[in-house]
């Protein structure tokens, strides 16, 4: 008996096969069903002013600048108070979790009315630091 001296390729084929069928399940699975290109975050943590300035919504809907209970019709006086009228400084909105979200909304459109354009949102950051505040322009 002459022995073979060529190589067995059906194994290999076989292992491409079932391979290429593993991929072919797996590929739609990995796919999202909204393409969105998202841009690579180059922004670097803004250092925290010496003394931030906070409007407060509290759960019972009211206002307070620092520490400072106001109205929401005295909110621009007093602002520019605080701020000795300068709009270019940066304004740090708490609002309690409970608060719906028109309310914040509402609030930001009276801080923008009244001349103040640099509002950041303030949240706690949690243990992975999925929630962290963020600024809205």
């Amino acid at each position: 008996m002459a022995q073979v001296s060529d190589i067995n390729v059906t194994p290999f084929i076989d292992v491409i096969l079932v391979l290429l069928i593993i991929f072919m399940i797996a590929a739609p699975l990995a796919t999202v069903d909204i393409a969105v290109d998202l841009p690579a975050s180059t922004a670097v943590r803004q250092p925290r002013p010496e003394k931030p300035i906070f409007i407060t919504l509290k759960a019972d809907r009211t206002l307070a600048v620092g520490e400072t209970p106001i109205s929401r019709i005295a909110l621009a006086a007093s602002l520019a108070s605080v701020t000795s009228s300068d709009h270019s400084k940066r304004l740090f909105v708490r609002a309690d979790k409970t608060i719906p979200y028109g309310e914040v909304m509402t609030l930001m459109n009276d801080l923008r009315s009244a001349g103040y354009l640099k509002i950041a949102l303030v949240g706690l950051e949690s243990a992975g630091g999925a929630q962290s505040g963020g600024a809205a322009q």
